[in-house]
Parts: structure tokens; C-alpha cells; sequence
């Protein structure tokens, strides 16, 4: 028996009990049994997409599978260094070696957003282009590279 025939099985009760439409019992009993064949409609249309999307997942992932196979059967160079076990990846690019942090030889400027807070770090390139926007608000953050020399040129008199 499916929860919708449940329900009308339990409204069928319901009625069969003589108690009247207008009585107060009659209203709770009313009210209660269109309630739960509401939900019991509503969970079988939920278990109805699930399965539709539990299919197109099954689809997705024979898909994924065919691709898997495809990549797998690639040539693969003879220097490839098998996630990284003779430790040197400069003679690969199939791995990524989360060891090493990325060196920057430039100088890197920080600032901090006067809106969120949030601290920036950009490279010089940034900072002579004159702005940058901040990633998490969005303002404008302008530079003036023009009162810095300036400054300088009080600080040699």
C-alpha cells in the first residue's frame, strides 16, 4: 500500500467514525486527514524526482567512466614521476607538488580595504596601474603614486 492509499484509507476511517462536518471533532478530523494526504501527494513527488535524480546521475557517472578509460589509455611520458616518489615534479606536469609555496622575487604591497577590512597583497604591476578593486566588497582602492614621489623629493631637501 503506498502512502497516498494510506492516507485515503485513514480519511475513510475518519468518516466512518459519524461525527459531524460541523462539530469541532468533525472540523480536527477534517483538517488533519487533508493535511496528511497533502504530505503523503507531496512525498510521493519527492520520491519521484529522487529517482528521476538518482537516473541522471547513473548517466553522469557511465559518462565520467567512459571518460576515465579514455584518459587512462593515453600515452604517458616515460618521465612521469609517479605522484612525485622520486621527489623532483620539474620533469612532470600531471602532478601538483603542494609542497612547495610559489616564490615571488618582486616586492608585494598589502593594504587593508577602509570599507570591509580585509587585507590585499598585490605586486608592483598592480600598484602602477593606480588601483585595485577589493575582492570581497568590490570598492575602488586608488593609489597616488604622485604625493609618494613627493614625499620623497621633501625627505632628499
Amino acid at each position: 500500500m503506498t502512502i497516498v492509499e494510506k492516507a485515503a484509507y485513514l480519511k475513510g476511517l475518519a468518516e466512518g467514525l459519524d461525527v459531524e462536518n460541523a462539530s469541532k471533532e468533525g472540523k480536527l478530523w477534517g483538517v488533519l486527514c487533508e493535511l496528511i494526504s497533502d504530505m503523503a501527494h507531496e512525498i510521493e513527488d519527492l520520491q519521484e524526482s529522487n529517482l528521476d535524480h538518482a537516473g541522471a546521475l547513473d548517466d553522469i557517472s557511465e559518462e565520467l567512466s567512459y571518460l576515465e578509460e579514455l584518459v587512462c589509455d593515453l600515452d604517458v611520458p616515460e618521465d612521469f614521476c609517479e605522484d612525485c616518489e622520486d621527489g623532483d615534479c620539474s620533469k612532470c606536469c600531471f602532478c601538483d607538488d603542494d609542497d612547495d609555496e610559489l616564490e615571488y622575487d618582486g616586492i608585494i604591497y598589502d593594504v587593508t580595504c577602509p570599507v570591509c577590512g580585509i587585507d590585499i597583497s598585490f605586486d608592483e604591476e598592480t600598484l602602477e596601474e593606480g588601483s585595485i578593486v577589493c575582492p570581497q566588497c568590490g570598492e575602488l582602492l586608488e593609489f597616488d603614486l604622485e604625493a609618494e614621489d613627493e614625499e620623497e623629493e621633501k625627505e632628499d631637501d
